[in-house]
């Protein structure tokens, strides 16, 4: 007899694949044997059954929409049984899916915290880390037991780590099975734990991580160790240690990028005449050539001053924003000097420059390049 597999389930052509599942539940659950002991129900059940098998799988659906046989020239996208059925409504493989879960456990991952100064950025800095972690026992390596035992085999599940039981349902009296109570799902029990570690195979310690912190890190940033966390559960491998970075604000330079930024105040006389100065980097003194007509917003760039790029080698600069300094306060020499020197150079009075070539413009713009 041939069927319309879409009309069997009480679906459209168009029907999405949640939908078809659905429609495929909702007729299990009303003509399944153990439900509906009738024959008619259980010739309908297959059909229901194999419209499902065809229609789940999406290369069957396929040919069968194309005027494929009512197979779909394809093999099974669904239930192979009802086995799969109860699969499908109670989760899991029954009992042939229980194992016994393993005592070893991974570790969990730790994180801590270090503070750094911005000369451990520029040049990179080694640091020995306290941690607060757990570490393998070493009365019981791991074993979990007191010296001279060892597990038994637990005699609730016999070893499985899991316990059946029997659940009523729509589909009448379903096996079901559930971690061991007695065992905790792990198959054996330890009747005699380690004292040291209380059965756990590992204790809390406090130990010392060094680390070679690389130059060019940044506040917020986490270097990862692996390995390097908590040792798991008896004995299980290490989780990774994460040292998450914070830098402190340095009173005389910033950093931008690979740049680092600082200010030099330099008086009325240097800008005009031009000088020679020395000023402290995180390298050590630095000889720096003061031009003649120096303005106020103008930046000298001093190479090789920066700070290491995390991949890389190649340092950034060290870029100087200059700041004029104007006196505030003239004796009456000064001031006739000051006098003097405007008549000869006939400098125009204070005037509105183009914005973009203003002051306010260089002061907005010193440290961009």
């Amino acid at each position: 007899m041939v069927t319309d597999h879409y009309e069997v389930l009480g679906v459209s052509r168009d029907a999405s694949e949640d939908e078809i599942k659905k429609a495929y539940r909702r007729l299990a659950r009303q003509l399944h044997p153990d439900v509906n002991p009738s024959e008619d129900a259980a010739e309908r059940f297959k059909l229901v059954t194999h419209a499902y098998d065809v229609l789940s799988d999406a290369d069957s659906r396929r040919r069968y929409d194309m005027g494929g046989d009512q197979n779909g020239n394809g093999g099974f996208g669904g239930f192979g049984g009802f086995g799969d059925i109860f699969e499908t409504f109670f989760g899991g493989g029954g009992a042939r899916a229980a194992r016994p879960r393993s005592r070893r456990e991974r570790g969990q991952d730790a994180l801590v915290r270090v503070t750094l100064d911005l000369g451990d950025v520029v040049f990179g800095v080694h640091r020995d880390i306290e941690v607060d972690t757990a570490v393998l026992c070493e009365t019981c390596q791991g074993s979990c037991c007191a010296e001279g035992t060892s597990p038994v085999t637990c005699d609730i599940c016999r070893g499985s780590g899991h316990v059946q039981q029997q659940v009523r349902s729509l589909l009448g009296n379903v096996i079901t099975t559930a971690p061991c109570g007695s065992c905790e799902g792990f198959g054996t029990m330890i009747p005699f734990p380690c004292q040291t570690c209380n059965g756990q195979g590992r204790v809390r310690s406090r130990r010392t991580v060094g680390l070679d912190i690389p130059a060019g890190v940044e506040t917020g940033l986490r270097l990862q160790l692996p390995g390097s966390g908590e040792v798991g559960r008896a004995g299980g491998p290490n989780g990774d240690l994460y040292v998450e970075v914070t830098v402190t604000p340095h009173p005389r330079f910033s950093r931008e990028g690979d740049d680092l930024l600082a200010t030099l105040e330099v008086a009325m006389s240097d800008a005009i005449l031009g000088a020679t100065t020395t000023i402290e980097s995180l390298d050590g003194p630095v000889e720096l050539e003061i031009r003649q007509g120096l303005q106020s917003g103008d930046v000298l760039t001093i190479k090789g001053r920066g700070v290491t790029p995390l991949r890389g080698s190649q340092r950034g600069d060290l870029r100087v924003g200059v700041q004029v300094l104007t006196p505030t306060k003239l004796d009456h020499k000064e001031r006739q000097l000051i006098e003097d020197f405007a008549q000869r150079t006939k400098a125009p009075g204070p005037r509105l420059a183009e914005f973009h070539q203003g002051l306010f413009s260089k002061l907005r713009d010193r440290f961009r390049g």
